[in-house]
């Protein structure tokens, strides 16, 4: 197929492009949230060790953050509508080997082919959007319906995994991205445009290999390390693994001649920014997320659906908000939106320290609502930023750069924010359980349960008259844990609010045209104009307690 330039985009593609984009980002995104529900019950259902249990996230995770850099390369080198076709493929099949799935492992490879098809989604959406939609500022209110999309797989996930689970087996979490990927694909051929990025780039399989290397072998120690402890021969071996892939992947982009993330990016502070931005903050607040998921389930003892309502007050504020940040985020600058929604969903955190067990919805729904509403000035423009700092032939690379950040901050939020967890509540247990009148032979087995097996087998113990006093423990030593966790994920978040403040700039007015010459078009765009960007990875990265 033909190159085309963005100048050169029919308009009567704009609106079919867009609907392929949400379609491609709801599928990406429905099975996350889904699945994270659903744990407890897969892992009743297939018998499955804890162990095994967080490597069905992990399945997901792992492939999804190693490779989206790889699929922006792929898109902007083969052409963007393929790389979005695979994607839809791969998350079809990955659903289908899930549904079919008699073993904890059949659902690990499902979760493989699935976080394969999410990795080669979410950098092509976006890139067939900035190409179908030239304009930044037009662009804006395109993405902030794609986000809206995002958000709205994110919040509605639980209700379905919920809903499900009281009615079906849980496999069947599994049926909705199959026909919905297979319908896409056939349309998609139909309605939308290939493009890729003008030049001759080039596949970097140095940089492929060094950069999937390094993203894996850092989540996976995290992982491991918050499972077991950092000095763990295999954690110690993964990190360092790490450390030599990450020199590696610098030096060898910066003697290609068609770099995978070409660096001179990082000289746009709103680029830098974003990417910092994206990893830090969804580190705090995917781990907070994590966390929380646990409080509603193993503190306060509710359903799946239940604590779905619960946390869909974080998602539909910036799912209702969506559009309108997409007019916004051109009308006000980046620094004002970014770390303002930021210090916003900081006090939010802040707030939540206060509750206990017993706390009801109406108190934990305002200010969940209120951490929601920061999200809704933070998710939109993040991406635009890193998109409309850069030459427009580099916003497919921009774009999956941010969410390579983004996506590597979620995967290992809830590995380093659920070890932080469980070590405050394994050292405040001991003295919760004297607190409750127990004996020194039952505060040891507690004890030592916790120390070997983590937190969910104290809740599984069976101590005769001692249990209710016991599990009420256990409550009190979660909330000590989690309180230390809101607390690192509000200071994680400050941080973000900071360096959007010191490197974000006003964007400038003087962004090309669509109607502009195939040399402009090519050019450097105006630094730092705002675009749009969401997207989180809600708990998926950490094994359970």
């Amino acid at each position: 197929m033909n190159v085309t330039t963005t100048a050169n985009a029919p308009q009567d593609r704009r609106v079919p492009t867009l609907v392929m984009a949400c379609v491609g980002v709801f599928v990406a995104y429905l099975p996350v949230t889904t699945v994270s529900a659903s744990l407890p019950a897969i892992q009743q259902a297939l018998d499955a060790s804890t162990a095994q249990l967080s490597w069905v996230s992990v399945a997901f995770v792992l492939p999804m953050a190693a490779l989206i850099l790889t699929a922006g390369v792929f898109g902007d080198v083969h052409g963007r509508k393929k790389v979005f076709q695979a994607g839809l493929a791969f998350s079809g099949l990955g659903a289908l080997i899930a549904l079919c799935a008699q073993s904890i492992e059949v659902v690990w490879a499902g979760q493989v082919f699935a976080g394969l098809g999410a990795a080669a989604l979410l950098p092509s959406t976006l890139a067939l959007i900035s190409h179908a939609v030239p304009d930044p500022r037009e662009r804006g209110k395109f993405i902030g319906v794609w986000a809206t999309f995002l958000m709205a797989a994110l919040a509605f996930g639980p209700v379905i995994a919920g809903v499900v689970l009281d009615h079906f087996a849980w496999r069947w979490l599994y049926l909705l991205p199959v026909p919905a990927s297979l319908i896409a694909l056939v349309v998609s051929t139909k309605l939308l445009t290939d493009s890729r990025a003008p030049g001759a780039r080039r596949l970097d399989w140095p940089g492929q290999f060094t950069s999937a290397l390094a993203i894996t072998a850092l989540v996976y120690g995290i992982i491991e390390a918050g499972a077991d402890s950092f000095t763990d021969t295999k954690v110690m071996l993964a990190l360092f693994a790490a450390a030599v892939a990450s020199v590696a992947f610098v030096l060898v982009e910066r003697r290609s001649s068609s770099p995978m993330l070409d660096l001179t990016l990082f000289r746009s502070p709103s680029f830098t920014a974003t990417a910092l931005i994206a990893m830090i903050s969804f580190l705090g607040l995917i781990g907070f997320f994590f966390a929380l998921s646990l409080y509603f389930g193993m503190v306060q003892q509710l359903s799946t659906l239940e604590s779905a309502w619960r946390l869909l007050m974080v998602c539909i504020v910036p799912m209702v908000l969506g559009v309108p940040m997409g007019r916004l985020v051109h009308r006000v600058s980046p620094r004002v939106l970014i770390p303002g929604g930021l210090l916003g969903a900081a006090v939010a955190l802040l707030s939540l320290t206060t509750i206990d067990v017993g706390t009801s919805f109406g108190s934990v729904a305002w200010r969940l609502a209120l951490l929601g509403l920061g999200l809704s000035f933070v998710m939109t423009p993040m991406t635009a930023t890193a998109v409309s700092s850069v030459p427009f032939h580099q916003a497919g690379m921009a774009a999956a750069a941010n969410n390579a950040f983004r996506q590597l901050g979620a995967a290992l939020g809830p590995a380093v924010l659920g070890a932080l967890l469980s070590s405050r509540a394994v050292d405040a247990l001991p003295g919760h359980l004297t607190a409750a009148g127990l004996s020194g032979a039952t505060v040891r087995r507690v004890t030592a349960t916790a120390d070997a097996d983590g937190l969910s087998a104290v809740g599984r113990l069976r101590l005769g008259a001692d249990t209710p006093h016991v599990l009420g423990a256990l409550s009190q030593a979660f909330i000590d844990g989690l309180q230390l966790c809101l607390i690192a994920s509000a200071a994680l978040t400050l941080l973000a609010a900071a360096v959007g403040f010191i490197l974000l700039r006003r964007p400038q007015q003087d962004a090309p045209s669509a109607t502009g010459s195939a040399a402009s078009v090519q050019g450097p765009r105006t630094p730092d104009l705002p675009t749009a960007d969401t997207g989180t990875l809600p708990a998926t990265g950490s094994r359970p307690s």
